[in-house]
C-alpha cells in the first residue's frame, strides 16, 4: 500500500475507479445472498456497543482554523537557502529532520549566518519506505564563506504550487496527505516529484503536537 506522501504518484485514477466498481458489485452480490438469512431470524438482536479505538491508532490532525489554506494556488518565489541533504525512513522521519535542523543551527551560529524566514523541508524524492530531503533555512543573501558538502547553500524551488495547512504532530500528517491526494484526484491535477513543508515556528523547539506546517505541492 503506498505511503500517504507518495500516493498521488502511485495509482492512476482510472484503475482506482475500476477497482471501486468491482468492489461495489461484489458487495451487492453478497447482500442479496445474505438477505434470506436475515429474514429467517425471529429473535431481536441487541444493539452492538460502539467500537473502541484500537490501541496505537494513527494520530489525527488538529482542527483547521479560519483562514487555513487547503488547495490554494500560489506562486513560490526562489529563495537563497542553507540546507543539509539527507535520507530517512518514514519510521524515523521526524527525528532525522530535527537532527538535521540542529546541525544547521550549529553551523549558522558558528559562522554568524542569520535566518531570513521559516525553516522548511524539501522532499526531493520519496517511495513507500523513505525519502531524500533538504532540511533548509532561508537566508537574506549568500554568506561570504558558504559551507560545502552535506551542508551547502542553494536555491529553493519556485513556480506554481498548491498550498495546504496542517496543524498537529508530524505523524498525523498521513491524514493530511491522504486529503491532499484526494484533492489532486478530484481536480485532475498532476503534481511534480517533490513537495515542501514549511514550519510556522522552529520545529526544534516547538512541541510536536503544536506544529503548524504549510505544505506546498508544486504542480505541472
Amino acid at each position: 500500500m503506498p505511503h500517504p506522501r507518495t500516493a498521488w504518484l502511485a495509482v492512476p485514477v482510472a484503475a482506482l475507479v475500476a477497482v471501486l466498481i468491482h468492489l461495489a458489485l461484489d458487495l451487492a452480490q453478497a447482500e442479496s445472498l445474505a438477505a434470506p438469512v436475515r429474514l429467517a431470524q425471529t429473535a431481536p438482536v441487541p444493539d452492538a456497543p460502539p467500537p473502541e479505538a484500537a490501541p496505537g491508532a494513527a494520530p489525527t490532525p488538529a482542527p483547521a482554523q479560519p483562514g487555513d489554506a487547503f488547495g490554494e494556488e500560489v506562486t513560490l518565489s526562489e529563495k537563497t537557502i542553507i540546507y543539509m541533504s539527507g535520507n530517512a525512513t518514514w519510521d524515523n522521519a521526524f527525528e532525522t529532520l530535527i537532527d538535521a535542523f540542529k546541525q544547521l543551527n550549529t553551523v549558522m551560529d558558528r559562522q554568524g549566518i542569520k535566518a531570513n524566514g521559516p525553516s522548511m523541508t524539501i522532499y526531493t524524492s520519496t517511495d513507500d519506505t523513505g525519502f531524500s530531503f533538504q532540511a533548509a533555512i532561508p537566508l537574506a543573501g549568500e554568506p561570504q564563506n558558504p559551507p560545502r558538502g552535506d551542508i551547502a547553500v542553494g536555491k529553493s524551488p519556485a513556480g506554481r504550487a498548491l498550498k495546504f495547512v496542517h496543524r498537529g504532530s508530524y505523524d498525523a500528517m498521513d491524514t493530511t496527505y491522504e486529503a491532499i491526494t484526494n484533492f489532486l484526484d478530484e481536480k485532475r491535477l498532476e503534481a511534480k516529484d517533490l513537495f515542501i513543508e514549511e514550519y510556522a515556528t522552529d520545529p526544534v523547539t516547538t512541541p510536536e503536537d503544536q506544529l503548524v506546517i504549510t505544505v506546498y505541492v508544486p504542480v505541472k
